[in-house]
Parts: structure tokens; sequence; C-alpha cells
């Protein structure tokens, strides 16, 4: 093991532990790059060879469509979806500002998902958009850390109220946090998993991966809920799915902060047992060497004070005689 770092007293004790740790989330980061690259690279260049088959459809039926004229369809194609008009049913619909979807907007922002399938556009609006979310994002934090301090403390004390009147052995309150995590993932998995199966027309993996990606806040945006114009949703469907979304968060980030105290805790213990009395933070002794040093200087400073009162007391007798 390579000894600590003393030059530097600012720095942590066990540099090399850290720099070990920032190769291994690197490593980890570039492997996941890696095989993204391999799992999606060859779909999308499929996807595209597809796409310009249809192209070449598209321009021998419609002669039209060339150049620019094609260009300011696709423009006002992607315009109108954007601003929620189905152009399939040639319907004109309240687009996405509406009041649920507004209120699920944000929630989007305070909890840093932002999918980005809607946004202000308005000078106004971006503006308010940036303090609202100066303000709102640190209350989110506080609230959602309220709430699943709450989470974890009806779960403790589901697990002492049975250890009391059950049995006190330990399997009981492993098996109390077993229940609690199944739970979670009916409610907050399972459950909103055939609700947008049946209203969004998902797959199971699609809705499952929308549920992940929106609890983690990753929000990638491909997947938004209460988003297809051409769907009629039910009024509770947008308020169901803001109270899952606060929810299925605070549930989300309790477990994700038990693994992390797991990992430090394992951590710190494999740390213990490492250091042992070799642990640089102990108590330290002092050393050998400094104590012979300061016994020599002692030594070295009684001869010269002798030698001093001696020529005192000599000068003190001259004028005696």
């Amino acid at each position: 093991m390579l000894p600590p770092l003393r030059c530097f007293p600012c720095l942590p004790a066990k540099l090399p532990s850290i720099l070990l740790l920032g190769l291994i989330y690197v490593a980890y980061v570039l492997t996941g790059g890696a095989i993204f690259w391999k799992l999606e690279g060859g779909a999308v260049e499929e996807e595209l060879r597809i796409l310009r088959v249809e192209v070449d459809k598209l321009h021998k039926r419609f002669p039209c469509l060339r150049g620019d004229n094609i260009d300011a369809v696709a423009e006002i194609l992607q315009r109108a979806s954007k601003s929620g008009l189905s152009i399939r049913h040639n319907q004109t619909t309240d687009g996405f500002w509406k009041f649920t979807s507004s209120a699920v907007f944000a929630a989007t922002v305070v909890t840093t998902i932002g999918y980005g399938n809607i946004s202000p556009s308005t000078t106004v609006g971006q503006i308010f958009c940036v303090f609202f979310a100066i303000i709102g994002i640190p209350l989110n934090v506080v609230v959602l850390n309220r709430i699943g301090k709450y989470m974890l403390s009806f779960n403790r004390m589901t697990c002492d109220f049975i250890e009391r009147k059950i049995s006190p052995l330990r399997c009981i309150r492993v098996l109390i946090h077993i229940l609690a995590f199944a739970m979670g993932l009916v409610l907050f998995f399972v459950v909103p998993m055939l609700v947008f199966k049946m209203h969004e027309g998902w797959t199971y993996s699609q809705a499952i991966y929308y549920c992940f990606i929106t609890l983690s806040t990753i929000g990638f945006g491909d997947y938004v809920a209460d988003n297809n114009p051409e769907k009629t949703y039910p009024e509770w469907y947008g308020s169901l799915l803001g109270v899952w979304i606060f929810f299925g968060l605070a549930w989300l980030a309790l477990l994700i902060n038990h693994g992390i105290d797991i990992l430090e805790n394992a951590n710190t213990s494999k740390k213990g047992d490492e250091g042992g009395s070799n642990d640089p933070n102990g108590p330290e002794e002092q050393p050998a060497g400094e104590t012979s040093l300061n016994e020599v200087q002692t030594t070295s400073e009684e001869p010269k004070d002798s030698g001093e009162t001696e020529k005192a007391n000599e000068e003190e007798e001259e004028p005696q005689k």
C-alpha cells in the first residue's frame, strides 16, 4: 500500500484511493459509451437507410416536393408536432400549454427531469423559468428529503413494532425491508407500467424504461406521458402523473441513498481493517528521535550554564582579593 502524502496536508491521507475511484468511474463511463455505441449504432444506420429509401419514394410520388419545397413542408410538420397539433386528423387542440401539462412541466423543472418536449419560447417565460428553477430546485430537494425521512421512519417503526409483538429475530427486519422494497416496485413501476401501456400504447419494456428514466431525473424526452396530441386522456391522468413523479422521486432517492450508505460503510470498515495501528489519522506517538534530540539539547545547555556561573563567581572573588 502506498504511503500517505504528508507533504500536502490539505489533501486526503489516502489520495491513491481517490485516484483509483476516479479511474474506475472513467472506465465505467467509457465502457458504457462503447456498449451503447455497439448496441445503437447499427440500428441507427439501418434506420437511416430505410429513411433514405422512403424519401426517394416520396420524391417519385410527389415530384413537386423538391429542394426548398420539401424542406418547407418538413419544417411545418415539425412545428405542428412540437406545438401539439394533430396533422393526421386535421384537429385543432389546445396544444401542450394546457394547465395540466403546464403543471407537469413545472414539476419537471423543479425536479430537474427536463424532458425537453416543451420549453418556454417567449422572453418573459424563459426569464421566469430561470428564477422559478432557482427557488424551486432547492425547495424540491428539501421536501423530497423530508418525505424520504418519513418513509424511512415509518419503515423503522414497522420493524420495531413487529419485532416487539412477533419476534425479535434479525431476519424479521430483513424481511420487512424486502417487503417495503417490493411494495415500492409495485407502486412506482408495475402499476404505472400497466397504466402507460393502456393510455399511451407503449410496450412493457418502453413503459418500464420511461418510469426509470423519469424517476431517476435522467429525462431523455424520447418517451413522455400525456404528450400525444392524437390521444384523448382522462381528466385525472395529468394529476395522477404529477403525484406519481413526486412520491416516486422520493422513494427512488431514498433507495439510492441507502445504496450509497452501504458502499460507504463497507469502504469505511475495509479501511479500518487495513489501517490498524498504521492508521495515519490515529493518535501520533512522539518519535524516539525527537526525544533524544530534546535530551541532547538539555544536556548541552547545562554545561554552558554551569560555565557561566563559574566565570561569574571568579569575577566576584577578584575584588575581594
